[in-house]
């Protein structure tokens, strides 16, 4: 479950997800190592994929529907790369009502925290 953290400065709440990231990193590693030419290729193409959604988001000129086929393309490849990564389920986990509510809690409680902090250094200024 992600666990929401304070930040150092104690101003924003974090969720760390390097714990959900790695093991997708660490296989995407390992099958590059494996066939680098088949991975090497699927990639590329992701690039290409997300240079071309990025190029429609930020374009005046492209269209709803050219936006909504670069980000089907992009999602495709994405797709085809994740396929065979096990460690790819924990990047969405899908929480169980009492893992949700522990979650929306611990948030609930780290924002709390921060408001009030601020609002004490708010009220000791001259």
């Amino acid at each position: 479950m992600i666990r929401p953290q304070l930040s150092a400065d104690g101003l924003a709440v974090r969720l760390p997800l390097g714990e959900h990231v790695d093991p997708l990193l660490d296989e995407l590693a390992l099958a590059y190592a494996q066939d680098p030419e088949t991975v090497g290729r699927l990639l590329a193409a992701h690039a290409a994929s997300v240079v071309a959604l990025d190029y429609a988001r930020c374009s005046e000129d492209a269209t709803d529907y050219g936006r909504a086929v670069r980000a089907a393309e992009a999602d495709a490849s994405r797709e085809a790369l994740l396929d065979d990564c096990p460690a790819a389920a924990v990047l969405d986990p899908l929480l169980g009502a009492d893992d949700a509510i522990t979650l929306a809690t611990r948030l609930t409680q780290a924002a709390a925290h921060i408001r009030h902090r601020t609002a004490q250094d708010r009220n000791t200024r001259p």
